[in-house]
């Protein structure tokens, strides 16, 4: 079941799904949430203070019968291509703000890139830059 979602959410629902991949929603990693809801431009007139609302409403449907697939194809259908990049990017900022990508992580980026039709050229710069990004000294 595809449910119909507005850009801002499916970029939610990205970067929820992505921390809730491996069972373990760092801090960091939800510190990250907030932050890119708060700064980036995809998200300017969207109620931060409606965010953990969204992250419910994603784990209610990432629990329901063939879950995984149903958030894939509601982030998929509700994304303009042009914005297809940004949610694969976003994912990969969550994944790399706590400094550990698991297999399961890296599972659920290759299930994203597939659903949102994007070249494994783009992904891979995208997933580099944000690990770049996300770097300690």
């Amino acid at each position: 079941m595809t449910r119909q979602l507005s850009v801002q959410e499916a970029l939610i629902y990205a970067m929820i799904t992505m921390s809730a991949t491996d069972n373990q929603m760092s801090d960091a990693e939800l510190q990250r949430i907030g932050t890119v809801v708060k700064e980036l431009p995809a998200f300017d007139g969207f109620d931060a203070t409606t965010l953990v609302d969204h992250a419910q409403a994603c784990g209610l449907l990432m629990s329901g019968t063939n879950g995984l697939d149903n958030v894939l194809d509601s982030i998929a259908a509700s994304l303009p291509e042009h914005m297809r990049e940004t949610a694969y990017v976003l994912a990969c900022e969550v994944a790399a703000s706590d400094e550990v990508l698991r297999a399961e992580e890296q599972r659920f980026l290759q299930l994203l890139s597939r659903r949102l039709g994007l070249s494994s050229l783009t992904t891979a710069a995208l997933a580099h830059a944000a690990v770049a990004r996300n770097r300690r000294p």
